[in-house]
């Protein structure tokens, strides 16, 4: 009886901050990664495989009699997840390669704009007056951002390819979070998350047969960046937002995850060195600004 409680109506806010804190982490591992010559395809599977495989004995000791009674309809979407999952991590990994990071993760992160969409249209949801300004504050913060990155020279050489890709990875990234809304109505957390990770890792298995792409041979370097990524953006970040869908709106975490492009460029400097310009400071602030206006929204 006490799981079927709702928790605090402050957990799932606090959930939502240590995740995006985690999944921050998964653009600068991903580079990393790449430097070690880890192919985008293979850092995508990687991570998704051993994400599911870290949470198998979890799914089965929680959930297992609710796997062994899953309806087709059931197993059917959670495959349909695991695609749109699948596709979002190959297409933003591969948009890195392109594109610097601050781009990027501005880019994969306009989801709230489509979910937003998305839930007016297929599920009439309608934001209240306070979280659509948020959304319209945090959505001028990722173009600024967006903008002065695009006309630094830290930009890769074929940006437009690469801001495409993270564009793609967006809309499969809210096609996938719409999906899990519906499926976590009535689905535990460790069983949806080991149907969705572990679909979404054997579709890019799939690719890689087709593309060829090796997942041996690297260094143990490589694997144990793979292996942090799995547990820190995936298991942690992404997970996170999962848990969170079956308490707070899939339009509210689309925002939360604006906050993304801040971490990662912040960590990208760190790292990378890629510095960022005053017009890209501002849309950071309008970034955080806009997701404590949608805070505010989502809580009344």
């Amino acid at each position: 009886m006490a799981s079927d409680e709702p928790p605090p109506r402050w957990l799932p806010f606090v959930v939502l901050g240590v995740g995006l804190l985690a999944i921050s982490f998964g653009a600068i591992l991903a580079r990393l990664a790449q430097g070690y010559g880890l192919p985008s395809l293979s850092i995508a599977t990687l991570r998704l495989g051993l994400a599911a495989l870290l949470i198998t004995p979890i799914a089965l000791w929680q959930s297992g009699h609710v796997l062994r009674a899953l309806s087709r309809r059931q197993v059917l979407l959670t495959c349909g997840a695991g695609f749109f999952l699948a596709l979002h991590f190959a297409t933003w990994i591969t948009s890195l390669e392109y594109t610097s990071v601050a781009s990027s993760t501005a880019l994969v992160t306009t989801n709230l704009l489509w979910v937003g969409i998305a839930s007016f249209f297929l599920f009439g949801e309608k934001p209240g007056a306070l979280m659509a300004f948020g959304i319209a504050i945090s959505l001028s913060g990722s173009v600024l951002i967006f903008w002065s990155d695009s006309q630094s020279s830290v930009a890769g050489s074929q940006p437009l390819l690469g801001n495409f890709l993270a564009i793609v990875g967006s809309w499969c990234f809210s096609a996938y979070l719409l999906i899990g809304r519906r499926l976590r109505a009535n689905l535990p957390l460790p069983a949806y998350v080991w149907l969705a990770y572990g679909s979404a890792s054997l579709f890019l298995l799939f690719a890689c047969l087709l593309n060829s792409t090796p997942l041996t041979g690297y260094s143990g370097a490589a694997y144990l960046i793979a292996l942090g990524m799995a547990v820190g953006p995936q298991l942690l970040g992404h997970t996170s937002y999962n848990w969170s869908l079956r308490h707070v709106s899939a339009t509210f975490i689309a925002v939360v995850t604006l906050g993304e492009p801040v971490g990662s460029a912040a960590l990208a400097w760190l790292f990378f060195g890629e510095s960022f310009a005053l017009v890209q400071g501002i849309g950071f602030v309008l970034l955080l600004f806009g997701i404590y206006l949608a805070a505010r929204g989502e809580g009344r």
